[in-house]
């Protein structure tokens, strides 16, 4: 019987675990480096939560995504380290054990619960304080800083970006001698320094971070002071997203009349408002029937740049050429270069379909790109400069490791396809899928006409910002297009059986089983989520999804074969400080033609 009991004890502690009694801060070793995972309960009584590193050399600091508990099982990934954790919860709620997995490597983390202890008297620099920074040359916003102290007499803080709703981020280097001050922000790379006054009722300093500008690296240093509030800001983190109720599943030809509703406060006073010079291209497939149609600045054959959906069409050209028998999907890219670039390395080696799968372990981007024009950054990065860079890092693979982001992957595979068939990868994106499926507007040079329809893009504030021009990464971010094509293109990922090529184009005779292969599922890249030859799949929802972002502009795409409808959205704004507003629209589109709750467009008013 005492057994018994006890493991009912044991059982219904475990049962019983809830969110709220993981609050808290934890403490590990990952690797060689300690790190603290923040959990806390957000406004929607979910588990939110941050990893950091707050080494004075290296501070470092990642937001969680899908912190799930069930039970006694806790997980978390990290998508753009390509991080999953996965473990359980003790009973006492003091232990989180599991295991780590980063870039196709795994082992044990354990993390420790460790418990704060107030000073038995605040400090003099302890308490709430209230500041503004600067944005723009004309726009600021407000900072809460709390701070306090330990037993020990360390100090702490955490800070509120109030107008931005980014709340409780961690402070690093904190450090308070006589009236000195001064702490780290990770999360935005800022430093704040500075002295208390001799009454203890404001802090008066600089924030620095470093920049890149026209003349390179430099760091900027504003004036930034702080007075002290006696409570905190009202403000709240960013809200939930709520959701307009189900309705059937919404067909293509009604999509529109649906939109004018669920869009009518985004644009009176919201992402798409005449104010903000911003224009959304949509369209739409659906059993069949087709509608292209736009609001705002835009019209439905605006011109916009896709970004890295840009890598979905480089994933279809290497099935395409792989079908065409000019080479094999698992071949080593070493092969595809100009000889002499790389040397063979003792090992497993950066194939093909690596880079497709974003599986190399290269980097997201190269290190050897001059930065000094910002406006239009990629302009002067050229094939030699890439492959000097591959020359220098190599082309090893022992561990088939993930890159996250695989714009320096497909970068390096549009430029190795288009050295094997001795041609530009313009010419190729025009050989092998443009003028088989009949677009016109999807090109990486736009002729004089098409320039006229490229739509004005405008950067995250909904300032002015230009397009950029692509080289030697074209493979990754180069693509222009308009709705109609895009949706052509998806029509024909939907139904590649369905497929009529354009008659004596040159890639139409493979195109059709080129997609079949191309869709095909290579790996997984996240809990839920696997990849194809640049498509990624979402197992939640059966969709092939990308999005993409420029300086300029943002896009969205998905098709769902098995309900047999596809969208893509494309907006001349780049994603802002508050998310993507495209992929919004894009996930709510898809959630109607599904005919399931729908993310609301009311979330998308200006906060």
């Amino acid at each position: 019987m005492p057994v018994i009991a006890a493991l009912f004890a044991l059982s219904t502690a475990l049962a019983s675990q809830q969110p709220s009694s993981l609050a808290g801060d934890y403490a590990t070793v990952i690797g060689t480096e300690r790190a603290t995972l923040h959990l806390k309960i957000d406004a929607d009584g979910a588990l939110k939560g941050t990893l950091d590193h707050l080494d004075p050399k290296a501070p470092w600091m990642f937001w969680l995504s899908g912190v799930h508990l069930q039970g006694q099982s806790l997980s978390f990934t990290i998508p753009e380290e390509d991080v999953t954790w996965k473990g359980a919860v003790s009973s006492d709620g003091e232990i989180l054990s599991g295991t780590w997995t980063e870039r196709g490597g795994s082992g044990p983390v354990n993390f420790v619960r460790q418990p704060f202890v107030p000073a038995s008297k605040p400090s003099l620099v302890d308490g709430i304080w209230l500041g503004l920074t600067p944005i723009t040359a004309k726009d600021s916003t407000r900072v809460q800083v709390v701070v306090k102290s330990d037993s020990s007499g360390r100090e702490y803080c955490t800070m509120d970006a109030l107008d931005t709703h980014y709340m409780d981020l961690q402070c690093a280097n904190v450090a308070f001698k006589g009236d000195d001050f001064s702490f780290d922000i990770p999360g935005g790379g800022y430093h704040w320094s500075g002295k208390l006054s001799s009454d203890g009722k404001s802090l008066t300093g600089n924030i620095s971070a470093k920049k890149l500008t026209d003349k390179g690296t430099e760091e900027i240093v504003v004036p930034m002071n702080f007075s002290r509030q006696s409570a905190l800001s009202a403000e709240k983190p960013i809200p939930p997203p709520t959701y307009d109720a189900a309705m059937p599943p919404v067909s293509a030809s009604d999509l529109q009349s649906i939109l004018d509703h669920d869009l009518a406060g985004a644009l009176k006073s919201g992402e798409l408002a005449p104010a903000t010079g911003a224009g959304v291209s949509i369209a739409v497939y659906e059993h069949g029937v087709r509608r292209v149609f736009s609001y705002g600045t835009a019209k439905p054959d605006s011109i916009y740049e896709i970004g890295s959906i840009t890598k979905t069409f480089t994933g279809l050209m290497l099935s395409q050429m792989a079908m065409q028998g000019k080479f094999k999907l698992d071949e080593p890219v070493r092969e595809l270069l100009p000889p002499g670039t790389v040397a063979k390395p003792d090992g497993q080696e950066i194939t093909l379909l690596d880079l497709a799968t974003r599986r190399s372990g290269l980097p997201p981007m190269p290190d050897n790109i001059n930065l000094a024009n910002m406006d239009n950054p990629y302009a002067d990065y050229h094939a030699a400069d890439l492959l000097a860079f591959i020359g220098k890092h190599g082309v090893a693979n022992p561990t088939r490791a993930s890159s996250p982001f695989g714009s320096l992957g497909f970068g390096l595979l549009g430029l190795a396809l288009a050295n094997r068939a001795g041609t530009s990868y313009a010419a190729l994106l025009k050989d092998e899928i443009a003028d088989p499926l009949g677009l016109k507007d999807t090109t990486i040079t736009l002729t004089p006409e098409q320039q006229l329809r490229l739509i004005p893009g405008h950067d995250q504030f909904h300032g002015p910002a230009r397009a950029w021009d692509t080289d030697a990464l074209a493979g990754a971010i180069g693509i222009r297009s308009a709705a109609g094509d895009m949706l052509s293109y998806l029509e024909a990922n939907l139904h590649p059986e369905k497929l009529k090529p354009v008659v004596g184009s040159p890639g139409a005779a493979s195109l059709s089983a080129a997609l079949r292969q191309a869709l095909q599922q290579q790996s997984e890249v996240s809990p839920g989520m696997r990849i194809a030859l640049g498509w990624l799949y979402q197992e939640e929802t059966g969709n092939y999804w990308h999005n993409g972002a420029t300086a300029a502009y943002s896009s969205y795409a998905f098709f769902n074969p098995k309900g047999d409808y596809a969208a893509v959205v494309l907006l001349n704004t780049s994603p802002g400080v508050n998310g993507s507003f495209v992929e919004v629209l894009g996930r709510h589109i898809c959630q109607r033609l599904a005919g399931k709750p729908a993310i609301s467009l009311a979330n998308e008013a200006p906060r």
